[in-house]
């Protein structure tokens, strides 16, 4: 007798119940429609993706640590580990420097500020200063002593994540260089702590559709919709010169490593859609480092590759700031020639590197370019106010997969990328188990029960088969 087929809601309810991207979905939903309807309610639910995103980054950190220890000394070769490193910081630069010329071209043919004839003196620069918090952003040697930790413990504790990777790296090659024999109980207990992390990550993904449901209501409460209207054609603009950039990855993807981007972005849809309902990449870095290490690519790979990622190979900012600055040159009257545009760019590839993590790290970046220029007045920055928040979408989509493939091209590059287990990943012949899908496994097992109750195990049958021959 064939079992049973559940009813249309209760096939609801369960997919509700065990399905992260429904319920991050419907949370996207029930935001926007609280923000709309009640955006002053909805003003005081910002503790809800602040708080998500506070318990994701007390992980990040040990989890960067524990994979790329772990990854070196399985992998066994430090000079491997440089070359992947090596290879990351290339790939990293010409994409960056793609994303910031396709800016550029694409507010030339465009023109998303002409028209506006803004009067610089009339804006309010405050709101910058209010939005920067009066900070700066570090020079070319400030970023790379930065970088260096003063204290073990304290590269944790200010979750700077470039000094966790060089903490990382001297702790994987004191381990190769001391061997399993000096040390032997050292490297399984990283392994386990490892587990443990991932096993807490489960435990906080369940609290993603609370806190995408707090973050989207307070942008649509605080924003609401008619700032599209204002920046329509530029808001277009950086969206379509998002989507050229990411045809452009599937491109490179598939060149590469022979891989698709639209099978890979199915992959890690829940994953995007948390990224975009908090605006932020660092609240889907540790799941996204479990998704690409089962989808073939090796953990000292992932370990070095996308975290120094999350630091250097900022697309979306780069896209956004290449048009962002055109925009407002353009807006405030200012025709820049082609040597100054080549200078945007030249700042622009320094300031973009020491972006991650700093507040207003946009507008910093956008001052310090008008600055070098000479021609833009500082304050014009403020045009972008209204609209910087809409962009946040295209940034977190931009960065993170871009930074997901340079994971694949550089893994592939390297040796270090099983490509037939990707294949079949991404095509869902192997179908990936994370630590927060346990309930939708138990329950898949339990609706396959009838038809495993009748099955003949392989092994079985070929002894069966060997028996009767």
């Amino acid at each position: 007798m064939p079992p049973s087929v559940p009813s249309l809601p209760r096939r609801v309810a369960r997919m509700l119940r065990t399905s992260l991207f429904a319920q991050v979905a419907c949370a996207l939903v029930l935001g926007i429609v609280v923000g709309k309807l009640w955006p002053g309610f909805a003003a005081d639910l910002q503790p809800l993706g602040d708080g998500f995103i506070r318990l994701i980054k007390t992980i990040i950190s040990p989890l960067v640590f524990c994979v790329v220890v772990v990854g070196i000394a399985k992998a066994g070769d430090l000079k491997a580990f440089g070359r992947i490193g090596l290879k990351a910081l290339i790939w990293f630069e010409v994409a960056s420097t793609l994303a910031l010329l396709i800016g550029l071209l694409a507010a030339n043919v465009v023109q998303p500020g002409s028209g506006m004839n803004v009067d610089p003196s009339t804006l309010d620069t405050s709101a910058v200063d209010a939005k920067t918090g009066g900070g700066s952003l570090p020079s070319t040697t400030e970023f790379v002593l930065n970088a260096i930790p003063t204290s073990f413990i304290g590269a944790f504790a200010e979750n700077s994540l470039l000094q966790v990777l060089i903490l990382a790296c001297l702790v994987g090659a004191a381990l190769l260089h001391l061997g399993r024999t000096k040390v032997p109980k050292v490297l399984p207990a990283i392994e386990q702590a490892q587990e443990i992390i991932f096993a807490i990550v489960g435990f906080v993904m369940r609290l993603a559709p609370i806190a995408v449901f707090g973050a989207m209501a307070v942008l649509i409460g605080n924003y609401g919709l008619g700032v599209i209207e204002t920046y329509g054609k530029l808001i277009i603009l950086c969206y379509a010169a998002a989507a050229l950039f990411i045809a452009l990855l599937a491109v490179a993807l598939k060149v590469v490593t022979g891989l698709s981007l639209w099978k890979f972005l199915r992959y890690i849809r829940e994953e995007m859609l948390l990224a975009l309902g908090t605006a932020s990449t660092e609240s889907v870095l540790p799941r996204v480092m479990q998704k690409l290490r089962k989808a073939g690519a090796r953990d000292d790979a992932v370990g070095l590759v996308l975290p120094t990622g999350y630091s250097f190979n900022l697309d979306g900012a780069s896209l956004y700031l290449s048009i962002g600055t055109l925009f407002i040159a353009q807006a405030v009257g200012v025709d820049l020639s082609f040597s100054q545009q080549i200078t945007v760019v030249l700042v622009l590839m320094l300031t973009s590197k020491g972006m991650a993590g700093i507040p207003g790290s946009a507008f910093l970046a956008l001052s310090a370019t008008a600055s070098s220029l000479g021609a833009i007045p500082a304050g014009a920055v403020a045009l972008l106010l209204g609209v910087d928040r809409i962009m946040d979408s295209m940034r977190v989509v931009t960065n993170l997969l871009g930074n997901c493939v340079a994971v694949f091209a550089v893994s592939r590059w390297e040796g270090a990328l099983d490509k037939e287990r990707a294949k079949k990943v991404l095509d869902g012949e192997i179908v990936v188990e994370l630590e927060d899908d346990e309930a939708e496994t138990s329950e898949k097992a339990e609706l396959k029960k009838p038809e495993e109750s009748v099955a003949v195990p392989a092994q079985t049958a070929k002894e069966t088969a060997s028996e009767a021959s």
